[in-house]
């Protein structure tokens, strides 16, 4: 009814609904480990159902922080870095943090410098640094954010960063073994820029894939990411005469270009070439035909990179490693035995 307002969810409707104590629920919105992550799971899941948003002023002077983490990110309007900005959003809120963004246009270090200082100056606990190209050392990373606790993703295999990815090489070779299984041979690729770590990762696991399996890989054109940037590919390897019954594509995006330009030449997909994408966009299962493709769990990126951030902002002596998380293979139409 109008002038009635809701009323305020909170900590013990949390801790009613997930049959736990506060004691437990309040451990898990401060990211205390003694939490089984069974109950961990269950109780987050609950506060975002239920809405249920920590008190900021309580938590700030109990804790003398901000609540709130920053996101620096380039290629914000790709699939991708979206995806992350979103799940990583999505956590924070869910554990009573707020949010502070800051895209980068060209990602130059001293973009980055402006970014983080802007970040500084908000008082922000801990960043997530989202930053997929390459042109920004790490050494020069690190002095940027200064005291600033800060976890990567989407970035260069390394061990010893504070960082979590999901494993590229592992996908491209999933999607590259898959077609080797079906039986081609000659298996040419699409790839995503080489300035990207992904897309430079994928293409050197679609070469090594191939190699080991004592197969010399066919021609190999970059594309931008979009779906214009893969049917301008595609035509360039139809005009090469690159001879082809299987394509490697670096994302769905540019599968659904490859594709198209495919059909205009008089190629069916999969009779005449099988296409593998990689994403598994929400669209991917309704392309003509349906995809088969790379699923990245972005969702859990997001859970994972915050809880990280969180520990190395509780704990500046947490260890500095790469977790990284693993993609899965689906099998839809878009691919086929070799005839």
């Amino acid at each position: 009814m109008p002038g009635v307002r809701s009323k305020r969810v909170t900590l013990y409707d949390v801790a009613r609904q997930a049959d736990v104590s506060y004691q437990t629920v309040s451990r898990v919105i401060n990211n205390h480990p003694n939490v089984a992550p069974e109950t961990r799971h269950r109780i987050l899941q609950i506060i975002e159902t239920l809405g249920y948003r920590p008190s900021h002023t309580a938590r700030s002077l109990a804790t003398q922080r901000s609540c709130t983490l920053g996101i620096v990110t380039f290629g914000a309007m790709y699939y991708g870095p979206s995806q992350m900005m979103f799940n990583v959003e999505r956590a924070a809120k869910a554990r009573g943090y707020s949010l502070r963004l800051s895209t980068i246009l060209n990602a130059t270090l001293d973009e980055l410098c402006e970014a983080v200082g802007g970040m500084r100056d908000q008082l922000v606990d801990g960043l997530i640094m989202i930053m997929p190209t390459q042109g920004i050392p790490y050494p020069d990373l690190l002095a940027a954010c200064g005291q600033i606790p800060f976890v990567q993703t989407d970035t260069e295999e390394s061990p010893d960063m504070a960082s979590v990815v999901i494993d590229q090489r592992a996908g491209s070779r999933m999607a590259t073994q898959h077609l080797l299984d079906l039986g081609h041979t000659a298996i040419c690729e699409i790839s995503g820029p080489l300035h990207w770590f992904s897309g430079a990762a994928r293409h050197e696991s679609w070469q090594q894939t191939l190699r080991a399996a004592g197969v010399t890989p066919g021609l190999s054109f970059a594309g931008d990411w979009s779906a214009a940037g893969g049917y301008a590919a595609a035509k360039q390897l139809l005009a090469e005469k690159a001879h082809f019954t299987a394509l490697v594509v670096g994302n769905d995006q540019m599968a659904l270009g490859a594709i198209r330009a495919l059909r205009e030449h008089g190629l069916r997909v999969p009779e005449d070439v099988s296409v593998v994408g990689f994403d598994d966009l929400p669209e991917a299962a309704y392309f003509d035909p349906p995809l088969t493709t790379v699923r990245q769990n972005f969702a859990a990126l997001g859970e994972q990179s915050v809880e990280y951030l969180l520990s190395l902002i509780d704990d500046p002596e947490t260890r500095l490693e790469q977790r990284t998380l693993q993609p899965e293979f689906v099998e839809r139409l878009s691919t086929r035995p070799r005839r």
